[in-house]
């Protein structure tokens, strides 16, 4: 099959050496193109720079699809192409990783910009892993090299371990998502860095649940968040291993539970029931310290009779 293509001298403003800022941009009903086969003709938009010390393009598509978030997901996940990723501070520092803000945005769609959590786990030279064959015990890697090399705490032992908690979040962000259970957004994971939902209240950083001092009637709504939270977790075998007051956020009304790296399976970790004990004494420690009389060995009764 022949076509016919418009040639280069019919489109004369190409040739000038005075060329206007939209030049090359023509509109799909431009009669100039009326000659040229449509299968090549592009909406062509040019972006700026962007300050490297700063920014970076989009990293969404540099990352496999499984490392992305569940569908469907949020209507707020940038997934542009010329969308930049800017740097906005650190939010919070920790043994292991930091928190960084991060503004996602197209530059030519700014109202739909989000800002994100850039949770980024420090390399095996500058963090800390206390207690880390406690909440390990029970999983396992693909290679049985690996898995030996992790227990002997070699060099390369340490480089899968630390890859392990990385890899442990995400999976459990991703699972409790699925499980409808209040947790941040997962957007994507890259290497060590994990890209999930700000929970904000009136636009600041949701504060802890232990820097809150709410009244007899929300105390125990945020309860029952945290109980039936706690109960889904262990029907689905999951623990989170060290849930308390300073991991769970209160966004306004609602409880949100964060830093889930070392999540352990219920059965499969020979001291899954002591961990979620534990659990339950912390946070039901906090809330009568609030006024509020609950017992974690009673709730650990109930919430194991409906995991089994």
């Amino acid at each position: 099959m022949s076509h016919d293509f418009t040639e280069l001298h019919d489109f004369p403003e190409l040739h000038s050496t005075e060329l206007q800022p939209d030049a090359y941009h023509f509109s799909p009903d431009d009669p100039r193109l009326r000659d040229v086969d449509p299968r090549f003709v592009i909406d062509f938009a040019s972006y700026d720079d962007i300050d490297e010390s700063t920014q970076r393009w989009t990293t969404w598509y540099d990352v496999e699809p499984l490392c992305r978030g569940p569908e469907p997901r949020p209507d707020w996940v940038v997934t542009s192409r010329g969308a930049i990723d800017t740097e906005l501070g650190i939010l919070k520092t920790g043994k292991e990783a930091d928190a960084h803000l991060v503004e996602r945005g197209d530059p030519r769609d700014p109202d739909n910009a989000v800002v994100m959590v850039a949770k980024r786990y420090r390399d095996t030279d500058h963090r800390t892993f206390q207690r880390s064959a406690l909440y390990t015990e029970g999983r396992s890697m693909k290679r049985s090299r690996d898995n030996r090399a992790v227990k002997a705490k070699s060099t390369w032992g340490r480089v899968m371990a630390a890859g392990q908690w990385v890899s442990s979040e995400w999976e459990a962000l991703k699972r409790c998502w699925a499980l409808g259970l209040p947790v941040p957004y997962p957007v994507q994971v890259d290497g060590s860095e994990i890209l999930m939902e700000w929970i904000t209240v009136d636009g600041e950083t949701a504060p802890r649940l232990a820097q809150t001092r709410p009244d007899p009637a929300l105390l125990w709504m945020y309860f029952e968040q945290l109980r039936e939270a706690v109960a889904t977790m262990a029907q689905a075998g999951l623990v989170h291993g060290d849930l308390s007051a300073y991991n769970i956020l209160a966004a306004g009304d609602r409880l949100v539970i964060i830093d889930l790296p070392q999540v352990v399976d219920l059965v499969g970790n020979p001291q899954g029931m002591d961990f979620l004990l534990r659990d339950l004494a912390n946070v039901c420690g906090w809330f009568r310290s609030r006024g509020l009389e609950v017992d974690e060995h009673d709730l650990f009764a109930d919430i194991i009779a409906t995991a089994f």
